[in-house]
């Protein structure tokens, strides 16, 4: 994804030199050399958020240092705004700009620096040259003492690891590097060479892992019909704790922890992350809303539809598995469950429509509060249970022709590959009623665009299955309070909307000291015998202050479903789940 640059970008040659002088203090050093100027003004620019993550981070704030020089001499660079520096190059055809950069937020997203390695997310360690976003760069890496490898999917210039060519901004943007010792190994799958480097050791199997990736890789591969990379590089961040994952266009980045690879559901969930992150390779990355590229790295990227970009991968990444022979179906139905409980469990879900929580992204999803999970719903858990729906209704409709497999590989080669662009909001609806064979207007409106409550059963049904509350016919009383404990004292972490704390005024933060007069203990425990309308007394200590509380019981309104299998499966309703699960005969 390219984007406009300006006319002075053709003649210029840029590039960076990347230094760890002080890598256990945790510093990476660039200096950026810029020739074939013509022009009397150049500004520099920082972004201010990385593609796939959609927070503005403000990574200019770990900059400092910044000077700039033309032949030998200083030359003033003064700030314009909080990302953008400006030099005088009146005269001048070349530049020398030099700046440190401070790494030490260790996630998939950020860049981390000490004297073991150097993780460097490049949105955050790069300045560019304002409306040169077409540049081609060269990035030079002189490792810290005893680093020995790079592992990034930007080339090799002349087979130097050390020396690698990005064709433009976007593409640099989207390739992180890492600095090591990594342990590196590889596999083909599906004609393409991947490269999976794995930072801060872990009990993992290579052997295993090189099989089981493999897997995913033709798996998705065959969901699209093509694998548009020759060289993909996993870079996997282990860590005592660690997760999450972040897409790029011939990479992803995963968080591990490292001593999880041989327990049977740590394992299962990483080879989960695995499909995730690389099934992003095609969606979003590729087939794409039509506002995520070209990139604005200045502001906020605004759309409705990451309910399809990551829900729709959430969604697949275990389907995957499924499909894939990783997983059993009674794994998969198990996983189902767990998201259905996940969004059915949280009171935002009534409140936030999915399109909404798309495009708040940027001011909600990332920035949580106490009051969350009451007001908001995620794009990923709902995005996920939408896709799934669809999938049932147009593997349904088509009598086990088609599936939402067959929606993406359309879309994918119509947008991406035809127009060259990404998809309108319609324009995906579109391609969903195609092979539907129906109108969705009425699925759209009150699933994306509203809060009507999903019809699970209605599309599990389709393929033989039921999803029930277990909890259903229970009436046991609630404080309808989430609390952790610290020090042996009790605190109030969530105050769930709806229920008792939430009506008689119980606060997050407040400790729990006693209720009815009794030191608070095990709160269950405590309400055993209590009855829904009860009322009972509660005490907490708010600001250093005691207060009492008269609370009234109500029912504890915690959903559990399970998935289950209808008792008389029709044989058009085992046609769908053949082709939902990828059953046998």
């Amino acid at each position: 994804m390219n984007s406009t640059s300006g006319n002075a970008a053709g003649a210029v040659q840029i590039s960076y030199t990347v230094t760890f002088p002080e890598a256990q203090a945790h510093y990476a050093d660039v200096e950026m050399n810029i020739s074939g100027l013509a022009q009397n003004t150049l500004d520099l620019k920082m972004p201010v958020w990385t593609p796939g993550s959609y927070l503005v981070r403000e990574f200019a704030k770990n900059i400092e240092s910044f000077t700039a020089s033309a032949i030998n001499k200083a030359i003033d660079a003064p700030k314009l705004n909080k990302n953008t520096w400006r030099i005088n190059t009146t005269g001048l055809s070349a530049v020398t700009v030099k700046y440190r950069v401070y790494c030490f937020e260790i996630s998939v997203r950020t860049s981390f620096v000490d004297a073991s390695h150097g993780f460097l997310s490049t949105s955050g360690i790069f300045v560019y040259p304002d409306k040169m976003l077409n540049a081609p760069s060269t990035i030079k890496i002189i490792p810290y003492k005893g680093w020995t490898t790079v592992s990034t999917s930007l080339e090799a210039v002349n087979g130097d690891q050390f020396t690698r060519h990005s064709p433009n901004y976007d593409i640099l943007f989207d390739s992180p590097i890492e600095v090591g010792t990594q342990d590196v190994f590889g596999f083909d799958a599906a004609g393409v060479k991947y490269e999976v480097c794995m930072v801060g050791g872990g009990n993992y199997d290579k052997e295993k892992l090189k099989v089981d990736m493999a897997k995913i890789v033709e798996q998705e591969t065959a969901v699209f019909g093509e694998n548009p990379n020759k060289h993909y590089v996993f870079i996997v961040l282990n860590a005592q704790r660690g997760g999450g994952g972040l897409e790029h266009l011939s990479s992803t980045v995963l968080g591990a922890s490292r001593d999880n690879y041989t327990n049977p559901a740590g394992y299962r969930n990483f080879l989960s992350l695995v499909a995730h992150e690389h099934f992003h390779l095609w969606n979003v990355k590729r087939l794409r809303p039509i506002v995520l590229g070209p990139f604005d790295y200045d502001n906020e990227n605004y759309t409705t539809d990451l309910w399809i970009a990551e829900g729709f991968t959430a969604y697949y990444q275990n389907l995957i598995l499924r499909h894939a022979g990783l997983i059993t179906p009674e794994t998969y139905l198990a996983a189902i469950t767990g998201e259905i409980n996940t969004i059915e469990n949280q009171p935002g879900a009534k409140i936030q429509p999915l399109a909404e929580a798309s495009f708040d992204a940027w001011i909600k999803s990332y920035r949580p509060n106490e009051n969350s999970i009451n007001t908001g719903i995620s794009y990923y858990d709902k995005g996920a249970a939408v896709g799934m729906l669809l999938d049932l209704e147009i593997i349904n409709d088509t009598k086990g022709k088609s599936s939402l497999d067959d929606v993406m590989k359309y879309l994918y080669n119509t947008y991406y590959k035809g127009k060259k662009r990404g998809y309108t909001d319609n324009e995906f609806k579109q391609g969903l009623e195609k092979f539907a064979g129906k109108n969705l207007d009425e699925f759209y409106k009150n699933y994306v665009y509203g809060v009507t409550p999903l019809d699970y059963n209605k599309y599990l049904g389709y393929a033989g299955y039921k999803a029930t509350d277990e909890a259903a016919a229970t009436n046991d009383p609630s404080l309808g309070v989430m609390i952790a404990e610290q020090n042996g004292k009790k605190y109030i972490t969530t105050v769930l909307r709806g229920g008792a704390g939430w009506i008689d005024g119980i606060n997050v933060n407040d400790e729990l000291v006693t209720i009815d007069g009794a030191p608070v203990t095990d709160v269950p425990t405590m309400l055993n015998g209590k009855k829904v309308g009860d009322k009972i007394t509660v005490t907490v200590m708010r600001d250093g202050l005691p207060i009492t509380l008269p609370v009234t019981l109500l029912r504890n309104n915690r959903m559990k479903y399970k998935v289950d299998s209808l008792p008389d499966v029709t044989p058009a309703q085992m046609v769908v789940r053949k082709k939902w699960l990828a059953l046998g005969e």
